[in-house]
């Protein structure tokens, strides 16, 4: 059995790694290429979503059965850096086992209701400011 201890540092350690490395390349794209567009969070999205899908894929065909190396990097590490990493993987496993509609729907579901609570937030924040 797992140290649940032990598992939380892991994600911790990750988490602090990925936060950081997220400001730091996000400060570096806004300096060299402005804050018109987000292309600090553009390239912090695209990038995640190749590491979990190169970190996944080695760790699926290593066939690693210990969560040490996915807790680290994965969930602690890319959870900091970017969760768009984990949804687009979300979505990429759901049209590669044949489940289209759920595919669809997820990608689709994330984005409007995403949007849709961003506005409520939005909205509730400015209320009770």
């Amino acid at each position: 059995m797992r140290n649940p201890w032990i598992d939380s540092l892991l994600i911790a350690l990750g988490a602090a790694g990925g936060a950081n490395v997220r400001y730091w390349l996000t400060t570096l794209v806004v300096d060299r290429f402005g804050a018109a567009f987000p292309w600090g969070t553009l390239v912090i999205n695209v990038s995640g979503s190749l590491l979990i899908g190169g970190i996944m894929a080695a760790l699926t065909v290593r066939g690693a059965t210990d969560p040490t190396l996915r807790l680290l990097l994965v969930t602690g590490f890319l959870g900091a850096y970017t969760t768009f990493s984990t949804y687009t993987y979300d979505t990429a496993r759901l049209l590669e086992n044949g489940h289209v509609g759920a595919a669809l729907a997820n990608a689709l579901g994330s984005m409007v209701l995403g949007l849709g609570a961003v506005a409520v937030g939005w909205w509730v924040g400015r209320w009770l400011a």
